[in-house]
């Protein structure tokens, strides 16, 4: 069984922050505006439904009208041991562009790594490895 990916409602900005996860992660993106799916509570040019796959899989879409749009307290995106340390090292400092170090990736008593970063568009991602 896949582990559920993540779908996030972002407040107009689901296309950017969907390049920039791209840009982040890699893989392959694959956006459906609201006009594509015949949709007009909101903007045409709105995401309705964007998909992201690849090492790290994310669904998005723009809220329509009156929709919440994500605020996340309480929860973690976890990428611990998801790639080898160099990727995850560079995952961590890409995501902290424009973002916020919450607790710095670094190596921990026990021999691990890891460390918390919300990115800019409001996501708090869990990123470590284990020694080699």
């Amino acid at each position: 069984m896949t582990a559920p990916p993540p779908y996030v409602f972002f407040p107009g900005v689901a296309a950017d922050a969907l390049r920039f996860y791209r840009g982040v992660f890699g893989g392959e993106l694959t956006l459906h505006t609201f006009a594509d799916f015949g949709r007009d509570d909101g903007p045409a040019e709105a995401i309705a439904h964007g998909i992201l796959v690849g090492p790290v899989d994310l669904f998005a879409a723009d809220a329509a009208q009156d929709e919440p749009t994500v605020a996340v307290e309480g929860l973690l995106l976890s990428l611990l041991g998801a790639a080898p340390a160099a990727t995850l090292e560079e995952w961590f400092a890409v995501l902290s562009e424009g973002g916020t170090v919450i607790d710095p990736l670094q190596e921990r008593p026990w021999g691990a790594s890891d460390g918390t970063v919300r990115d800019r568009y409001g996501l708090t991602w869990l990123i470590g490895y284990e020694p080699a």
